[in-house]
């Protein structure tokens, strides 16, 4: 996953359509004066679903209906059941399906096929939601009619992708699909109704390890737009520094940095192990980690949840192989624990040709869709990279009106305080925020303000809120998850003595819970080194 991309030539964005595309023969296109709706999102949105799978068909009346999709944007196609399909089965049942669909619908418009303004002229399809039943990713070719090498191994060699990747760049009907392609959307700030690339289209599904957990993932993303997505950022950073791996340390430092900025308390753990199984984490709105090939840590706990609408993300080569399998890699694993949306790789993309979970999570945070989000943050189409989740969650909506939710009670408050403490001075944040969780009696604004002390480099002052902070969490794993905070910062001060003492304290104080035993490990400082034996003079 160390892949260095300097130097590598990439295929040339513009590529010429290879074939023209079939007019469709009669009447079958509707004006599409007829798609009235007040979202222009849901209006310019595609749902497809598995003919041959009657939860796919299901799963798709569902969410179009939950979001205002109109009836005559469902389009049903027969293909595999399986995750795992061929090219040629990928060509048969899915791209020229629908690249059929999408001229006779008129639903996109296309030019001569050399044209050099390239293939679509316009598009009215910029959003495609693919239903769990829709396969997942297309197998290596070998030989594959028309692709060629496109530059030095191991990216120009391959040929396989993600079935989501490759349908985001189906109008540029070309059979030449070696290598990665260079994404003209990567790092833009403008929404996709404004984006000047009608030939792309920003594909994402609502899969997961069962239709229950798709059902509640549609649900569970309108409810966070309405109510605000509130809780704590989990970062789990490596603190690596190796040549290849350094860039994705890089990304999840800019997430907690701009989560801190935005209003969101962040925890980040610097250490090279994840987050311990026992860790009571708790209030998790967001998850942006790295690199186990498995789902670890307190993901595994039967007892562990994400708050509704969460977005968690967990950096591997294979995080989405599969997505339907609960216990493997981590895209369903992650799914089953409460998440709405993920990302994940089905086969190896290396690590500079991931989303870029920085620039993901900045523009999420200013308002965009998760689609939106997820490829402004990819460097590549018709590569590895799933996105699962709604495409049109805007988990942040209330950023474009200035209307942030949630708008009341001590999420509100400390997200207030948390943007006064960055846009003023520190002094006037601390005082400001310190009164305000006293006022509230409230855990979260303490440990918030701890946490942001803590990135300011004063243990002191963070002792202190971390104390007040355990205090208004009362005996609960939140105030646990307090005193290991204190933990490391007594131990990195040398006071041993104090922190076992904390830990012991609060074991017993809440001795069911399964953070208790690892408060008392970390509070324990690790033995000295056995010094070597001193050579014995003959």
């Amino acid at each position: 996953m160390g892949f260095q991309v300097s130097g590598f030539r990439f295929q040339v964005y513009s590529v010429a359509a290879g074939l023209a595309l079939a007019l469709a023969c009669g009447a079958a296109g509707r004006a599409e004066d007829a798609v009235k709706n007040e979202n222009p999102d849901a209006a310019a949105t595609l749902v497809i679903f598995n003919e041959n799978d009657k939860d796919s068909a299901e799963l798709a009346r569902f969410y179009a209906e939950k979001r205002g999709i109109a009836k005559d944007r469902v389009l049903g196609l027969k293909c595999a059941k399986t995750e795992e399909i061929s090219r040629a089965e990928y060509d048969r049942s899915l791209a020229e399906p629908l690249r059929k669909a999408m001229t006779a619908n008129f639903w996109w418009k296309l030019r001569e096929p050399d044209n050099p303004l390239g293939p679509v002229e316009s598009n009215k399809i910029r959003f495609i939601a693919l239903m769990r039943g829709v396969p997942l990713k297309i197998a290596e070719s070998p030989k594959y009619p028309g692709d060629r090498v496109t530059s030095p191994a191991p990216v120009g060699t391959v040929n396989a992708a993600a079935v989501d990747s490759e349908l985001a760049v189906l109008g540029l009907n070309t059979r030449q699909i070696s290598g990665a392609l260079n994404n003209p959307y990567y790092r833009s700030y403008s929404s996709a109704a404004d984006f000047r690339h009608p030939e792309i289209m920003l594909v994402a599904r609502l899969d997961g390890p069962t239709p229950e957990i798709v059902r509640r993932m549609i649900t569970d993303s309108l409810a966070a737009e309405q109510d605000g997505l509130a809780g704590i950022a989990y970062i789990d950073a490596r603190n690596i520094a190796s040549e290849g791996y350094a860039e994705g340390d890089k990304w999840l430092y800019g997430v907690a940095h701009d989560a801190r900025r935005r209003g969101s308390p962040v925890v980040l753990d610097n250490g090279p192990e994840l987050f311990p199984e026992n860790y009571p984490m708790r209030q998790a709105a967001l998850y942006f980690g790295w690199y186990t090939e498995r789902v670890a840590g307190p993901f595994v706990r039967p007892d562990f949840r994400f708050v509704r609408g969460a977005v968690a993300v967990h950096i591997h080569s294979f995080s989405g192989a599969t997505v339907r399998d609960p216990l493997q890699n981590w895209v369903g694993p992650l799914l089953s624990a409460g998440a709405a949306a993920t990302i994940g790789n089905v086969y190896e993309p290396y690590l500079a040709l991931t989303p870029q979970l920085d620039i993901f999570h900045n523009r999420l945070r200013s308002g965009f869709t998760f689609a939106e989000s997820a490829y402004m943050s990819e460097r590549t189409l018709s590569w590895m990279t799933t996105f699962v989740g709604d495409p049109l969650y805007r988990p942040y909506k209330g950023v474009l009106d200035l209307d942030e939710r949630p708008r009341t009670g001590e999420w509100a408050e400390y997200r207030k305080g948390a943007q006064l403490w960055f846009s003023t001075t520190r002094a006037k944040g601390d005082d400001a925020m310190r009164e305000d969780g006293k006022k509230l009696r409230s855990g979260v604004m303490l440990e918030g303000l701890g946490l942001l002390q803590v990135s300011a480099d004063d243990p002191k002052a963070a002792l202190e809120s971390f104390a007040l902070a355990r205090e208004y969490y009362g005996k609960t794993d939140d105030a646990l998850r307090v005193a290991i905070h204190e933990i490391f910062l007594l131990r990195a001060a040398k006071r041993d003595l104090e922190a076992l003492t904390l830990a012991l304290g609060m074991a017993s104080a809440v001795p069911k819970s399964p953070s208790a035993e690892l408060l008392k490990s970390l509070a324990t400082p690790p033995a000295p080194a056995t010094p070597p034996p001193v050579p014995v003079k003959k």
